[in-house]
């Protein structure tokens, strides 16, 4: 009796499941035929579809074949990774990666975006910042965003922790309030102009950030990595669009480090201080989110008891100053 031939596995290809074979991508089905890839990026994608898309560019072009265990191969024209070595080691059709990169419609499943995680090598949170662009849908602009509230509770919590610095920031990291060691070590925010009570703005273009913070570049690339995560989960916002603008014409750093769409997760950790009365600071942080609104986080700093005893004194000093001008 002949032998019954194994059945063939099931096809599990689709716009989800975009593998190397799939008719229509690398190996077009003769009717109808494939078209050609356009050599420029298709028209005007939607907003989310562009950011995956220049975040894929960017993620790609920071490799080099030796940090994904490749050859280096010869006569490479441009910087970074090949399209079709990342879709390689992400078991998708250059096709079909080439598509993400132009911001074409199309929703890669969650294993295809594990899968380019991997071959990209993100970190955590480059990881989960890939997940939001691929899955998060197109909303339309927001005609006017209203002017954002803190629950009087929130500001009295701030107040009560002085002298340990305190201050909630809001979705673009405007700073909504300061205790009075907050405003001692930093800046007084409430005497700024309304437009530059910002976090991200006061550490990448004020002339005081740059001595204040003991690391200011690395604190400042963190500040704009983490305000990019944020930009990018509000696809659209006017607020966002032009404090971007406006930060990348204060100076040349944030214009060359935009384009690099570093991206950082808010984490607690440490900052160092260069204060001009208080002299050199160690300081621990922890990021708290608003239960009820989420995009507003509180950022608490506690010191060694010393340096907390002495901060004390700063702000009763210029509490007694405030109270008592002459």
């Amino acid at each position: 009796m002949p032998a019954t031939p194994n059945p063939a596995p099931p096809d599990h290809s689709g716009p989800d499941h975009p593998g190397p074979d799939r008719p229509g991508l690398d190996h077009p089905s003769p009717d109808p035929p494939a078209p050609d890839l356009p050599a420029a990026d298709p028209p005007a994608p939607h907003r989310p579809a562009r950011a995956l898309a220049d975040f894929l560019r960017s993620r790609r072009a920071r490799l080099q074949p030796v940090d994904v265990g490749l050859p280096p191969g010869t006569r490479r024209r441009t910087r970074g990774l090949r399209r079709e070595e990342v879709a390689g080691l992400a078991s998708i059709s250059t096709t079909y990666y080439t598509f993400l990169e132009q911001g074409r419609d199309v929703r890669p499943s969650r294993q295809v975006l594990d899968s380019l995680g991997a071959a990209l090598r993100l970190e955590p949170a480059e990881h989960a910042h890939l997940i939001h662009l691929a899955t998060c849908e197109p909303t339309a602009a927001p005609v006017g965003a209203a002017a954002e509230v803190l629950a009087p509770g929130v500001a009295a919590l701030v107040d009560r922790l002085d002298p340990d610095p305190t201050y909630v920031t809001g979705r673009r990291f405007d700073v909504l309030a300061a205790n009075h060691a907050a405003r001692a070590l930093w800046t007084d925010w409430s005497l700024l102009p309304p437009e530059e009570r910002n976090i991200v703005w006061w550490t990448l273009v004020a002339p005081e950030a740059r001595t204040r913070l003991v690391d200011w570049e690395a604190e400042a690339v963190g500040a704009l990595a983490r305000f990019r995560a944020a930009a990018d989960h509000h696809p659209g916002d006017p607020a966002f669009a032009d404090l971007i603008r406006r930060l990348r014409a204060a100076g040349p750093e944030a214009d060359a480090w935009w384009p690099r769409h570093d991206v950082s997760a808010l984490s607690s950790g440490r900052k160092r201080l260069r204060h001009p009365v208080l002299g050199r600071l160690d300081l621990t942080h922890v990021v708290l989110q608003v239960a009820d609104r989420p995009d507003q986080k509180i950022v608490t700093f506690t010191a060694e008891p010393a340096q907390r005893e002495r901060i004390a004194e700063l702000v009763r000093t210029a509490t007694r100053q405030a109270d008592d001008p002459s």
